[in-house]
């Protein structure tokens, strides 16, 4: 039985959008410390948030002792997940509410909380003034053998004030030093700390009652499951904002971690992503605007810093950047010119590359496919020429076609989804109909999606390309591939996203006229309400496992921190009965031959050699918890860490045939990174379409 259109438009949405919004959800708080109180508005969203997810989320959370638990140790870690705010005497007093806060969501009580969101904005507020106090008089000894314990997570709460001001001062310590490795003499540092610590107090008076409202729906609904939201109406207008896929920026989603403005998501095509500077976990510390002067943003909460990098079309900003495994003292600055992004129009791409198989030259054409993207309203209005990922795909095949392509490589890496309906009709450009989804609901009802054009677009050798950041609809087009035995699947696990989401207004449920969630008049938010699970035509979920490819790479990102399966509240794996559907081809005699050739290619690879490299250095990094506080060891490991990477730069360059790079000078302009997942994708395509073709 077909899904109803509409089900298909806007059911599934991408893991993306709705975690990237979270962010918002936990701000850094920011002169004058109020105290906090819920309004009507905000007890009455309380009631209702709670009966809607009692009575139609698909997972089934029953009110108790233990969902309480859950919530209330959700919203301390939300307040003070480095335990450097609350002493132990405070979160004792806290834990008496700690089987009572689901009784509260229900009745709307919301003055507990805020007491708890109340008290962490004066520790908040006293550590800054304590810091701000300490820097004209306390002469610092870089001499010392000493560490600074950043990630906390794992110790006790303190005890004591003077173990809380001991750790302060290391903070302060910390930031010193690294200003001062920078080039930076004593009194500037003093002056730019002073700065920025006054910026973050400055910042406590922007706190609101919805601020508070948010964290602790936040710490609610994860308690549920990763992808069931509610969005305060500020949230409300920036997550369907970021739905209607339009705004002018850099192009990328940001979160906020340890006092650092992070990127979560780079735009495919956008001003960020095209300069090629900007990754995944890269930290803003700095923001300037044009020529302008530098703000530092290291503390700001991430609504704010946003303001900052967000700006009309065509105006440059610069930022001060810091990527993963570098010094924070030692940025990059990189300058962007703002764009419109209209997420909508972020198309697919080609390319045609010519590889060596078997001393043959093969022409692979690669889909580059940022998004499953569809204009809904054009649609709804019955435009037959709406722009979707599936007919910019259609005609990117064609021309390929007539290029005279041997096999296609479709490039879904970093792509969290989009439109169920693109996902399937974007299938059944490569199969004949069939079914492509399953999808049960909170019923247990399952419907199948199927693909009822006879057509076929391309039906030569194809691989769909994936890694762990590839979810939801790219998930359910590459697990029917692999399922029909289309083409092959290569890279990485991918995310294991396999719900679907509705999004509800809450001021249209509430029978408030004129609501508007994009403009200002909506005041009571939305809420996005876990409705249903998709399956793939085997019957398996691909919810917690996600996609699991033919020929691997190694996963860059742990498992363990990024995709479903790091999520406390997700969801399980589980099975459904089997779709009624045909395999078009039995391609698993195949899969050894092509693992053991990728495998002897990779023997002796510099660029493998050096992913494994980065793998482990990665690892190491995000093992660490101290910093060293002795000038000479952090100088020395600086020097190490940027001569190491140089090196193993340089030794890439050397293998490809580029010349080596000094240190300190920039890349050569218009060099492109290189992509060496996507090379190797178009040598084991390449042995793939040998290999059937014998």
């Amino acid at each position: 039985m077909m899904i109803k259109r509409y089900m298909k438009l806007f059911s599934v949405t991408g893991v993306f959008a709705i975690s990237s919004l979270a962010a918002f959800s936990y701000c850094a708080p920011d002169t004058t410390v109020k105290v906090l109180h819920p309004d009507e508005k905000q007890i009455e969203v309380s009631r209702q948030v709670v009966s809607l997810i009692a009575n139609y989320n698909y997972k089934k959370v029953p009110v108790g002792d233990s969902l309480s638990k859950l919530i209330y140790n959700n919203y301390l870690k939300s307040l003070d997940d480095n335990r450097v705010y609350f002493f132990q005497k405070d979160v004792d007093e806290f834990n008496a509410n700690s089987t009572l806060i689901d009784d509260q969501l229900v009745m709307g009580d919301l003055e507990p909380a805020y007491h708890m969101f109340n008290i962490y904005l004066a520790r908040y507020a006293n550590r800054i003034q304590f810091m701000i106090a300490q820097l004209p008089n306390v002469p610092f000894d870089f001499t010392k053998e000493e560490s600074l314990v950043y990630n906390r997570e794992q110790l006790p709460f303190m005890q004591t004030q003077e173990e809380m001001d001991a750790y302060w001062i290391q903070r302060l310590k910390y930031d010193l030093l690294n200003l001062k490795l920078a080039g930076t003499d004593e009194a500037k540092s003093k002056e730019t700390l002073k700065k920025r610590y006054e910026n973050l107090l400055s910042q406590i008076s922007k706190i609101e009652s919805y601020d508070a409202f948010q964290s602790l729906m936040t710490a609610y609904t994860e308690s549920i499951d990763p992808h069931t939201n509610y969005f305060n109406p500020n949230n409300a207008a920036k997550f369907n904002i970021d739905m209607a896929r339009s705004l002018e920026g850099i192009g990328a989603t940001l979160k906020f971690e340890n006092d650092f403005v992070m990127v979560a998501a780079v735009v495919p095509g956008g001003p960020a992503d095209k300069s090629g500077q900007i990754a995944i976990d890269d930290k803003f510390v700095a923001v300037a605007q044009g020529d302008g002067e530098f703000v530092d943003i290291v503390g700001w909460r991430i609504d704010n810093a946003i303001q900052l990098i967000r700006g009309a079309k065509g105006t440059t900003v610069r930022l001060k950047v810091v990527s993963k495994g570098q010094d924070i003292a030692n940025p990059k600055i990189i300058s962007i010119v703002r764009e419109k992004i209209v997420l909508q129009d972020q198309s697919a791409k080609k390319e045609i590359k010519t590889i060596q198989s078997n001393g043959k030259d093969l022409k692979v054409g690669i889909i580059d496919i940022p998004a499953f993207y569809a204009d809904f309203k054009a649609y709804q209005a019955g435009d037959k020429n709406y722009k979707s990922t599936t007919r910019d795909v259609k005609l990117i095949i064609d021309s390929l076609k007539a290029a005279q392509v041997d096999a296609i490589v479709v490039d879904l890496r970093s792509n969290g989804g989009g439109s169920l309906m693109e996902a399937i009709d974007l299938t059944g450009l490569f199969l004949k109909e069939g079914p492509v989804v399953q999808v049960r609901d909170t019923k247990n009802k399952i419907e199948v999606g199927e693909d009822d054009d006879p057509s076929i677009t391309w039906d030569g050798p194809m691989a769909v390309l994936i890694d762990r950041f590839s979810a939801s609809a790219s998930e359910i087009f590459a697990a029917a591939i692999q399922d029909y035995g289309r083409g092959i699947i290569i890279g990485t696990q991918s995310y294991g996203k396999g719900t679907v989401q509705n999004s509800i207004d809450l001021d249209q449920m509430m029978g408030v006229g004129g609501s508007s969630v994009i403009g200002n008049t909506n005041k009571f938010g939305q809420i996005n309400l876990t409705i249903a699970k998709f399956y793939r035509i085997s019957g398996s979920s691909t919810q917690h496992k996600g996609v699991s490819p033919d020929v691997s790479f190694p996963m860059v990102f742990s498992a363990d921190k990024y995709g479903e399966s790091a999520e406390p509240a997700a969801l399980p794996w589980d099975e459904i009965k089997r779709s009624n559907y045909k395999m078009l081809a039995n391609i698993s005699p195949l899969k050894k031959a092509l693992v053991e050739k990728h495998e002897k290619r990779m023997k002796g690879n510099k660029e493998f050699e050096h992913l494994l490299t980065d793998i482990v250095e990665l690892k190491k990094r995000d093992a660490e918890k101290t910093a060293t506080l002795n000038e000479l060891a952090a100088k020395k490991e600086r020097d190490q860490n940027e001569a190491e990477s140089l090196a193993r730069d340089n030794e890439r360059r050397i293998a490809r045939g580029l010349p080596p790079i000094k240190k300190g000078d920039p890349k050569p302009k218009g060099e492109k990174p290189y992509d060496f997942m996507l090379e190797e994708s178009c040598l084991i395509v390449g042995d793939y379409l040998l290999a059937i073709k014998k």
